[in-house]
């Protein structure tokens, strides 16, 4: 199922097992589709798509979902833990690392934090550069920006310019 939002169309597909997959528009790291997967017959991406049109209408800070994404244990331990990030703030892929227990291995952090399968959902646009910058984005740093400014972890332009 595709579904309308400020960033564009969003592709669900899941399974009666959970949410197994949010996409972008034009993504960066495609996934590839499983037979199993349904595009908009369970109950899964109905919930989805209820609860992501109301975080966009700013009625809701945290999903309630069923999820299934598909990944390593170590991609599963990051997606895991993009969870906790709370709504309007920012993390960096440092402290990720250090979250995970990894604290070595921030571009292997910073990997698996780009091919999470459920952006906005495990909040992968929350972990930043260490300097602050908005670094890599599976939807693209303009949507990235869009996200964080929405919830507020960044300034709105009218309160840069007054």
């Amino acid at each position: 199922m595709s579904i309308d939002s400020p960033v564009g169309a969003l592709l669900l597909a899941g399974s009666d097992a959970g949410l197994h997959l949010i996409e972008f528009e034009n993504p960066r790291h495609p996934m590839a589709q499983c037979e199993q997967w349904q595009a908009g017959e369970c109950d899964a991406i109905r919930v989805t798509a209820h609860q992501l049109h109301e975080y966009f209408a700013g009625k809701r800070h945290e999903f309630d979902l069923p999820l299934a994404p598909r990944g390593t244990p170590f991609q599963m331990d990051v997606w895991h833990t993009l969870a906790s990030i709370p709504y309007g703030r920012t993390i960096t892929y440092a402290q990720l690392a250090n979250q995970v227990g990894r604290p070595s291995a921030v571009r292997a952090v910073g990997a698996a934090n780009g091919r999470n399968p459920l952006p906005i959902v495990l909040p992968c646009h929350r972990v930043i550069g260490s300097d602050g910058s908005l670094t890599g984005f599976g939807g693209g740093l303009p949507t990235k920006e869009f996200l964080l400014r929405m919830e507020g972890a960044l300034p709105r332009a009218a309160d840069l310019f007054g």
